[in-house]
């Protein structure tokens, strides 16, 4: 238990505290400045996903928008259920992807399981989202969201000397990838992090580490 104190002194600790939190919300914008000033890459890959309708180019997953936010989300063929973080995840942002529209972006999850696979969830689990599958094509495997290897537990380290350690479950793993799309049609891949690089977009965690107790894993 933490020490207990008087409301004096637990506002002056709250105040040297406070010098700490506004230090971190400046570099955190510092940080999102440099990530959007990173280069682009082109893809040139005609990838192919599946989604209510039936087949979907790429591009046709933009819409009518210029930019484009992909979560990697956890479902691999032949499961009963998506990964239990995922789903924490996806009920996170089900019912926020609307709100992209102002910034002239979509949010969208895409996951390798068949699409019928995700249909049954997607309604047992009440989810409104745009979620697709992009089962007989490389991208999940091209923007490290899915591995060859299915038995079990795996990892990959991306980006050379000093880069990231991707971890897979089964052959699947969480994270989130951008893109962007310009007037010629031309799409380019962004920024991509996984694994606890991606903590800050799920709001729930937020709310957990205010707690007195944390986080409950």
């Amino acid at each position: 238990m933490n020490e207990i104190v008087d409301r004096e002194t637990w506002l002056k600790a709250r105040a040297e505290l406070l010098v700490r939190e506004k230090a971190h919300t400046r570099a955190r914008a510092e940080l999102a400045a440099a990530r959007r000033e990173l280069p682009w890459v082109k893809v040139d890959k005609a990838y192919e996903f599946t989604g209510p309708d039936g087949p979907v180019t790429f591009a046709e997953l933009f819409k009518d928008r210029s930019q484009l936010a992909v979560y990697h989300l956890m479902f691999g063929p032949g499961w009963e259920a998506p990964c239990p973080g995922c789903t924490q995840w996806a009920n996170a942002l089900n019912g926020t992807t609307r709100t992209f529209g102002p910034a002239d972006a979509r949010l969208i999850c895409i996951s390798r399981a068949p699409y019928p696979e995700i249909a049954e969830q997607k309604s047992r689990l009440g989810w409104g989202f745009s979620w697709v599958s992009s089962f007989g094509s490389d991208f999940n495997y091209d923007f490290h969201a899915s591995a060859l290897d299915t038995t079990g537990e795996s990892a990959v380290a991306i980006g050379g000397e000093g880069g990231e350690e991707v971890r897979f479950d089964r052959g699947e793993n969480h994270g989130v990838s951008v893109f962007c799309k310009d007037e010629a049609g031309q799409i380019y891949h962004t920024y991509s992090a996984y694994n606890r690089g991606i903590e800050a977009l799920n709001g729930a965690f937020g709310y957990y580490d205010l707690l007195p107790k944390g986080r409950p894993w």
